[in-house]
């Protein structure tokens, strides 16, 4: 499952347990952002609640999607899920945001490389 756009892709090899984010995603609410949140959803659903998000080469997540995010990681309390979430520190707003993922699900384990 993949989602490709002008600026951004969300890809999901099937049998993976990664999430692979591309490019620049700046949608315009939780509407725009559904696609993805429903694409991770599934991917959650099929590695047996375990799943890696790797944002690596996303250099920006507007607030919209970061809001998407926090809905899923919130999701994933409720199905107690294993979550890792792979970061790059060469990427600014990555650290300190996506850290702020673990107040709302301690047990994500935050990677930044």
């Amino acid at each position: 499952m993949n989602i490709e756009a002008e600026n951004y892709a969300v890809k999901y090899p099937k049998g993976s347990a990664t999430v692979s984010f591309e490019g620049t995603i700046r949608l315009g609410g939780m509407q725009e952002y559904a696609a993805i949140l429903d694409l991770m959803n599934g991917a959650l659903d099929e590695s047996g609640n375990a799943i890696t998000l790797d944002f690596k080469a996303l250099k920006l997540l507007n607030s919209s999607g970061i809001t998407m995010m926090s809905k899923f990681v919130i999701g994933c309390r409720g199905k107690q899920s294993q979550l890792k979430i792979v970061a790059s520190k060469e990427v600014p707003w990555q650290g300190k945001s996506l850290k702020n993922l673990q107040r709302l699900l301690p047990s994500i384990e935050l990677i930044v490389e």
